[in-house]
This record gives C-alpha cells, sequence and structure tokens, in this order.
C-alpha cells in the first residue's frame, strides 16, 4: 500500500490536489457500495447539512447528497477494513508529512439522479479541526455522460475529476474551492475529513 500511499502524496505535493487510483481494492469499493446501497433501501441515509452542528442547514438547493457515519459500533466487517486502511495511511501520513493527524470522520455519500453539491469549502468558519479532505469513489463503469465529476476551481483552472471506482482524491480542506457537478445517473461515494483535535 506505501506505494499507492506514496502516489497520492505526491500528486497532492505537485498539484494541491492527489489522485490515486485503485487505493480502494475493487473487492473492498464493490462491499461498501452494496453496504451503502442496503443502507438506503433501509432508510437509514439522511439528508446532507451545511455547517456543523452549531450552523446546521439542509437546503437541496446546494446539496442534495444523503449520508451515513462510518462508524467501528456498526461492527460491519467492510466498514471496519476500509477504516483499518485509514488507519494504515494516517500512520504513513503522520510518519512520512509530520502531518499531526489525530482523527477523522468519513461517511457515505449516496447522490441520486439529478443532484449535485455546489462551490464550496469543506473546513468550516467556525472550527478549523478539519485539515485534509479524502473522497473515495464506488462507481463501477462510470463514463462521461453520467457527468457527477468533482469540479476543482484552481486559481488558474478547473480540473474535473470522474468518480470512478476504486479512485481516491485527496486534498487540503480550507485551501481547495470545489464541487460535485450534477449527476446523471445515482453516485456512490465515503468523503470524509483528518483532524487535529
Amino acid at each position: 500500500m506505501d506505494k499507492i500511499f506514496d502516489k497520492l502524496i505526491n500528486s497532492f505535493i505537485d498539484d494541491k490536489v492527489g489522485i490515486a487510483e485503485n487505493f480502494l481494492s475493487t473487492v473492498l469499493a464493490t462491499s461498501l457500495k452494496e453496504n451503502l446501497k442496503l443502507l438506503n433501501l433501509e432508510n437509514k441515509l439522511r439528508l446532507a447539512g451545511i455547517g456543523n452542528d452549531l450552523l446546521i442547514n439542509q437546503d437541496k438547493k446546494i446539496r442534495g447528497d444523503r449520508v451515513y457515519w462510518i462508524d467501528r459500533k456498526h461492527k460491519n466487517i467492510h466498514e471496519n477494513k476500509f477504516l483499518d486502511l485509514i488507519d494504515l495511511f494516517v500512520l504513513h501520513l503522520n510518519s512520512t508529512c509530520y502531518t499531526g493527524i489525530t482523527g477523522y470522520e468519513f461517511h457515505y455519500a449516496y447522490y441520486e439522479t439529478g443532484s449535485f453539491y455546489k462551490k464550496h469549502m469543506d473546513q468550516f468558519k467556525n472550527n478549523d479541526s478539519r485539515q485534509y479532505t479524502m473522497i473515495f469513489y464506488l462507481n463501477e463503469d462510470w463514463e462521461l455522460k453520467d457527468g457527477g465529476e468533482l469540479c476543482i476551481h484552481h486559481a488558474e483552472k478547473l480540473q474535473n475529476i470522474s468518480p470512478q471506482n476504486g479512485k481516491s482524491v485527496f486534498f487540503r480542506s480550507n485551501e481547495v474551492l470545489h464541487e460535485v457537478l450534477t449527476t446523471n445517473k445515482d453516485r456512490f461515494s465515503i468523503t470524509g475529513w483528518f483532524k487535529i483535535n
């Protein structure tokens, strides 16, 4: 895994946005997607909010995804394998880049056809604990016509990243302005933040 971790970190250093293919194995990505689909069928997903607990707001004109927080308390084998991988990545980040990460939080994100998330930053205005954002995509056979790209607003250009299965994206939570473009079919992912508490 160290080679994939280093590829992600090096592309982040080069372009402020790290991208790595196959961070998640095909088997793990498929298992997590099936788990997310089951959670949706069981009506356990909740409309995502904008802001944190102190300033929460739900507005489908800004953000249309539904989420479910990943937690070891669920005792789900696939979630735990995912979190084991995150633990390894945090160790690698802290030992190679001296980031001082002390915690993290991740949730599933389900974008129904026609939904999107308008331009935003991930760090809260009243809480700077989120240091880095990381996204994992769970979409097999994704095509250009399917939309749903992550659009990064660099100072000098736009960068569109297709949400293809197993791909991961990594960037600073307080530096990178981004949005999720309208998806033309159901779109599945995991999003989270590495934190300094």
